[in-house]
Order: structure tokens, then sequence, then C-alpha cells
């Protein structure tokens, strides 16, 4: 709105978008976003436009660039004005077939240890005593109060849900397939926690990506201009080099699942942490009672060590290789060396070619 004295001769209104989005066609913009317009006195202008978007993401829409000088254009003047709007998008969740809700193997219970023993440091409840039960499960506290005798109930001891590992290292998608991958892998770890949440079953995630929201939290908007092309730089992310990864606990509820996908949806490349040096520096928060799910493009020797490192302390450890537009069973007589570094160091793997082989994931023999 012109709330000045005079007519304002002319005025380019611009609407910021994430130029990187359009440019990888992860949104679609249809009507004008861009408009040059004269302002009477009072006047107003509005810009009118439809955004689809095609991906999952966590995408920045305005603030709004105006732009605007004397009638010959020789002395110009920018400004940012308004505040912008964030849109959360989930990552596409897909469902796999062939996966009884009713089974005892979840994918992510790659190995179920079934109900053999008690674990003494988690208490389930209370119940009446027993002949037979151990001094040392009294509870004395319930003794006391009721007068009879009431023996601890402890949690039974396995391995359940499953711990997501998501290499997001910019250097790990590189190449003309480099994208595509990437969203694959953020599929693949979406629909198996999913599957792994609808048996009741824990899931966690852990990425050397970089939360879109922290970025812009930490880098902010707010900036002043004295070029259009300062402007639209200011729109644009800067170099990713965190080196903190970004984590949701290992834990059950359907508030842990909305946690994961949306990390899953703002998640971006870093330049900063490689995956070795991610799971080196999380390997003591890494729960036990949940299979390690690893989900790489490539698997360098350094990614190896450290997976083996994790088997060798007693990790339950299957990797998901995303090898988008291979072949889902390679030539095991001559078995590419990202297999050959995995079978070294004992670790099961699965391969992912395609969204169809995420949905028959759970269709393999996955118990080992």
């Amino acid at each position: 709105m012109n709330a000045g004295p005079l007519a304002v001769p002319w005025v380019l209104l611009e609407d910021a978008l994430p130029q990187e989005a359009l440019a990888h066609r992860r949104i679609k913009v249809e009507g004008g976003r861009l408009r040059l317009a004269r302002l009477a006195r009072g006047g107003t202008e509005s810009l009118n436009y439809q955004v689809t978007f095609l991906m999952r993401g966590y995408y920045q829409l305005g603030p709004l660039l105006v732009e605007t000088g004397d009638v010959f254009g020789l002395h110009r003047r920018f400004r940012v004005t308004g505040e912008p709007h964030f849109a959360l998008v989930l990552p596409k969740v897909l469902p796999l077939q062939g996966y009884n809700l009713a089974s005892r193997r979840p994918m992510g219970e790659i190995r179920v240890v079934h109900r053999l023993f008690e674990d003494p440091t988690r208490l389930a409840g209370v119940r009446p005593y027993q002949q037979g039960d151990a001094l040392n499960r009294i509870h004395w506290r319930a003794t006391a109060r009721t007068g009879q005798l009431h023996s601890r109930v402890y949690e039974t001891s396995r391995i359940a849900g499953a711990t997501f590992l998501l290499d997001f290292h910019a250097q790990s998608f590189q190449g003309s397939r480099g994208d595509v991958s990437a969203e694959l892998a953020v599929v693949t770890v979406a629909s198996l926690a999913n599957a792994v949440f609808l048996m009741g079953q824990q899931v966690g995630l852990i990425s050397n990506g970089r939360d879109a929201a922290d970025r812009i939290r930490e880098e902010g908007w707010h900036a002043e201009f004295i070029s259009r092309a300062d402007a639209q730089r200011r729109a644009e992310p800067l170099a990713n080099d965190r080196l903190r990864p970004v984590q949701v606990t290992t834990g059950k509820g359907g508030e842990k699942m909305k946690q994961v996908l949306e990390t899953l949806a703002r998640l971006e490349h870093t330049d900063g942490l490689d995956f070795a040096g991610m799971l080196g520096a999380i390997m003591a928060r890494v729960p036990r009672d949940a299979t390690v799910i690893p989900v790489l493009r490539q698997v360098t020797p350094a990614m190896a060590v450290v997976l083996g490192e994790l088997v060798h302390r007693g990790f339950l450890v299957t990797a998901v290789v995303v090898a988008f537009g291979e072949e889902s069973v390679p030539d095991w007589a001559q078995p590419p060396e990202w297999a050959a570094l995995l079978l070294a160091h004992g670790i099961d793997f699965r391969i992912v070619n395609s969204e169809e082989a995420i949905m028959n994931l759970c269709a393999e023999a996955l118990v080992r």
C-alpha cells in the first residue's frame, strides 16, 4: 500500500521463493509472483499465485522484495517487507507389501530375543507373592502398605524396534543421480520407521544432515540491501557445515513417529560431519535394545569399520544400501566393493534401488 502523499511511478514486487527448490523442481509455481505496477496515492497491489509442493522439504515463502526509484530508473531503492511463511512437507510413506501386522517379526526387529529372562533395571509392576519368589524380588513398601507379601515384576529383556542412521553428507550424493538417491533414502527411512511404529515398537533417527529450521534460525533473514541481487542472494542457504548430529531419541508412540517424519522433512545435506565421524560421536548414545539400521548411498572403508565396531560391541546391525538404478541382486561371483566391505565386517545388508524395492523389503527373509 502507498501511504505517501504522492504516486509512485513504478514499483517492482517479487515474493522470494527458494531458487534451489525451483531449479530442482521441488516446487511448482502457477501465477505471477513478480509484478511491475504503478501505485497511486493510497493505492494497493497484490500478488496472486499458487505454489504446489512436489517433494518433501521445509520451504520459506517470502518475504516480499520491493524495488522502486525515479522515473528514469537511475536511482533505485530496495526493501524487504513483511514476514516470511514456512511450509513443512512430510516425506512419502510407502505401504509395505506382504507385511503381516500380526507377524512376530516386524522390520526393525531383525532378530527378536524371546522372553527368556527379565531385566531387573526395568520395573513393570507389582503382584502378590508366589511361592518360590526370591527375597530380592520382595517389594517391601507394597508389603508394608497392604500387610501381605508382594513381589516385583520386571520387563523382559529383548531386542525391539529400530534406530535408523541416515547418511546425508553432500559428498555421498554427488553425481547425476544424487538428488533422486537422496529422496529415495529419505523415503526408505520414513517407510520402514512407519512399519516399525505400526507394530507398536520404538523408532529413532540419527543423521549427519542439517535441520533446515536450525539453519534458518541461525542465519535469520533480516538484512539491509543495496541492490536487488543482494536481496536475492540473501534468500539462498549458506554452506551447510554442521558438525553436530541431528537426533530423534529412540522411543515409542505417535509423537515419536511424528518427530521422525518432521525431521526427515527438514533434513538438508551437510558438508561437515561425515558418517564415520557422526557414528563415532554418538555411539555411546545408540540404544542397545533396538536394531541399528544404517541407510547409506555409498560405503567407504571408514564407514564399514565403524559399523563393524557396533557389531563387535553386540549391536544388531542391518544396513540398507540405496543403489538407485542398479541391479537389486549384484553378481555375487564378483561382488561390488561396498558389499565386500560390509561382508568383511560381518554386516548384513539389503539393497534398495527403487520405491518398489522399499515396498518389498519386509517380504524378504530378514531374520538372521
